[in-house]
C-alpha cells in the first residue's frame, strides 16, 4: 500500500504520564499497522485548559478548535487509557468534553483499548461516553488488557503472547471498521 493510501488515524493517549504502558502500546500499534495507517498521536492531554462550556460553543481556546478539527479530518480515532480509581483518566474526559457540543465524533470509527492493572470500570465508561458521542466501534475494536505492566515491558515489547494475539485481533478489526 501506498504512504497516501494509507488512513490517517488520530490517537488519544488517554495517560498523562511520560512513557506510560499506554504509549509504548500505542508505539506497539503504530509499528504494526504502518503499511496502513498514518497516526498523528495526540499525548499532552496537560496541554488542555479545564473545559469551560461558555468557551465550548462561542469562543473555544486555540488548542481546542486545533484539536476538534484533527479529529474531524481523521478517518477514524483510537483511544488507549489506562483506569485512574474505576474512571477514566481526567485529561480524557476533559478532552472529551470539549468536543460534546460539536460532531467531531459522530460516526467515526473507533478504536478503544483501556490498559490497566483491572480496568474493568474505566474500559465500561470509555465505550458508554464514545457511544453517546456516536462513535462507531465493535466487539473487535474494543480491548481490554488487565494486568498491563506485566505484560509489555521498557521497550514496548509485548512480552504475553495472549496479549500479542488480542492486539493482533483488535488491529484486524480496527482496519476492517476504518
Amino acid at each position: 500500500m501506498k504512504s497516501n493510501d494509507r488512513r490517517r488515524i488520530f490517537v488519544i493517549n488517554g495517560s498523562a504520564s511520560a512513557n506510560s504502558s499506554n504509549h509504548r502500546l500505542i508505539e506497539y500499534i503504530e509499528d504494526l499497522t504502518k503499511d496502513y495507517f498514518e497516526f498523528t498521536i495526540f499525548d499532552d492531554l496537560k496541554s488542555l485548559p479545564h473545559f469551560d462550556p461558555e468557551l465550548s460553543s462561542n469562543n473555544p481556546p486555540v488548542v481546542v478548535s486545533e484539536l476538534r478539527n484533527k479529529i474531524h479530518q481523521a478517518d477514524g480515532i483510537l483511544i488507549s487509557a489506562p483506569e485512574y480509581v474505576f474512571s477514566i483518566p481526567s485529561g480524557l474526559k476533559n478532552l472529551i468534553e470539549w468536543c460534546v457540543i460539536t460532531t467531531v465524533f459522530d460516526n467515526k470509527p473507533t478504536g478503544l483499548i483501556t490498559a490497566a492493572g483491572g480496568g474493568e470500570k474505566a474500559h465500561e465508561e470509555l465505550q458508554l461516553i464514545m457511544k453517546t458521542l456516536g462513535t462507531k466501534f465493535t466487539p473487535e475494536t474494543t480491548l481490554l488488557i488487565q494486568g498491563v505492566r506485566g505484560k509489555i515491558n521498557k521497550q514496548g515489547e509485548i512480552i504475553d503472547g495472549h496479549t500479542r494475539e488480542e492486539l493482533w485481533k483488535f488491529v484486524e478489526g480496527f482496519r476492517e471498521l476504518v
